[in-house]
């Protein structure tokens, strides 16, 4: 078994760092109720966000269901597991089930297809607590991070994360240095299960470690972000470069990002200046693609990265980091087209037509009908928030009216608990009676009639007289 799952902390007080999100997640858990949102734990990678989730079952006694990037997220997937699983009873008496969805800022692909409409259904009617994973806040769908309360972890202090690798060294009675030791808490950037995969690399096959013996560092490429942060900051040319051919984006990928993030340019001349320097760096990337001829590349990403740096120099970054507007218009479409066509399997399969014989013919005039009853229709069809706005083309009337449809939904099956509840009780009554009622006494056997006496006589008594 690998270390980092080895020393896995199996409680929160074992739980390196990040305290203030601890105390927000054992908060949440004590006064846990029905009515809770549930939590997206966030952050960077080897933070503790996952241990933690898995620690705070175990402190509260709750049986835990998973589901993460290595499992298939169908809508079908996580219907069967997480959602039946919240709705159902533990086999194990564990008082409360924890869901847990790892990885959901990953939901992508054909793979993942309805997941995350899966992932609001379960958020919606979960009976259970439920926690969301993810690295990155903003990649999960809006829809789903306005029903949800994030915690936030952060990246570990070296000096924290320093304690715990000694600990490890004492338990496998490996002799290592302070300094060693500092190095690989240094070179993690506060990533714990890189720190812990660097140790055990290092000290594999020895009995002793010291920093002559240098982890092979953590792979730690710089990101889109780092880039548009060192572009406003005081980075040095040589180091700008530097990051921008380390990130895993091509050039015109990059010119999109930053063209993205100049609001941090107020002057007019300055960002006419920016402009200019992305227009000459896109015209070299249409020679790269016109001519095959890619040498070009470096030369564009130089006219892109130092251009506006230049510009932007030392200004520092006062807004949130947004991508591409047309990445923007692109996930809206791609969301329109999904919403459309669940609509339109919902709809047809309940009026037994093709989907395109009711989107010709039948959908305008269902819509009228629709706009006159659409709580009726909304229950009839199962239709959403977005699938109902289709027909009244009012976002906020067909929200109220889903709203209301869950209300509704809510108390029956409040009400369907209730009458268990009160059905289980009577049972119970029942029984309870049945055992304090006497046992029935058996009735004593009806005595038997005498024996005639025989109306025969002997010969001996009928000469007895003479």
């Amino acid at each position: 078994m690998d270390w980092a799952e080895k020393y896995r902390p199996a409680h929160l007080d074992e739980v390196v760092g990040n305290s203030t999100a601890l105390r927000q997640m054992l908060e949440w858990a004590r006064t846990w109720s029905r009515d809770k949102k549930p939590l997206i734990l966030y952050g960077k990678p080897g933070t503790g966000k996952t241990s933690s989730a898995h620690a705070l079952a175990a402190d509260m006694g709750w049986e835990v269901i998973e589901l993460n990037a290595s499992d298939q997220r169908t809508r079908a997937a996580i219907e069967r597991t997480a959602v039946s699983g919240s709705t159902t009873a533990s086999l194990t008496g564990a008082q409360r089930k924890l869901i847990i969805i790892d990885e959901a800022d990953n939901l992508h692909g054909t793979a993942d297809r309805g997941g995350a409409r899966a992932i609001l259904d379960l958020i919606r009617g979960s009976r259970q607590p439920v926690i969301l994973i993810a690295n990155d806040l903003y990649a999960i769908p809006g829809e789903i991070r306005s029903r949800c309360d994030g915690v936030q972890f952060k990246a570990l202090q070296a000096r924290s994360i320093a304690p715990r690798l000694r600990y490890i060294c004492a338990a496998e009675k490996i002799s290592c240095s302070e300094q060693a030791l500092h190095q690989i808490a240094e070179a993690a950037h506060g990533d714990m299960r890189a720190a812990v995969n660097m140790l055990y690399a290092s000290a594999s096959g020895r009995e002793r470690l010291s920093e002559e013996i240098l982890p092979s560092g953590k792979d730690d490429r710089s990101s889109i972000f780092d880039l548009i942060v060192a572009i406003y900051g005081n980075t040095a040319p040589e180091a700008l470069l530097k990051i921008a051919y380390d990130v895993d984006e091509t050039p015109d990928t990059l010119i999109q990002w930053i063209e993205a993030n100049l609001e941090g340019i107020p002057e007019i001349d300055d960002l006419s200046a920016a402009y200019s320097c992305l227009s000459r760096a896109d015209e070299y990337l249409g020679y790269t693609y016109r001519q095959q001829y890619h040498t070009l590349w470096r030369y564009a990403t130089s006219l892109m990265v130092l251009g506006v740096g230049s510009v932007a120099d030392r200004r520092g970054l006062h807004a949130r980091i947004t991508p591409p507007e047309r990445w923007k218009r692109m996930s809206s479409y791609q969301k329109q087209k999904a919403v459309r066509s669940s609509m339109l399997r919902k709809v047809s399969s309940s009026l037994h037509m093709p989907q395109r014989t009711f989107l010709e013919t039948y959908m305008s005039p269902l819509g009228i009908v629709i706009d006159r009853d659409p709580l009726t229709y909304a229950r009839e069809f199962s239709l959403d928030a977005d699938e109902l706005d289709l027909f009244l083309h009012d976002r906020a009337r067909a929200a109220s009216v889903t709203r209301a449809l869950a209300a509704e939904e809510k108390a029956e099956v409040t009400k369907k608990e209730r009458e268990t509840k009160s059905r289980r009780k009577q049972e119970e009554g029942g029984k309870m009676r049945q055992k304090e009622l006497p046992a029935k006494r058996e009735e004593a056997p009806l005595p038997e009639p005498p024996a005639e006496k025989s109306s025969q006589k002997s010969q001996k008594t009928l000469f007895e007289g003479f």
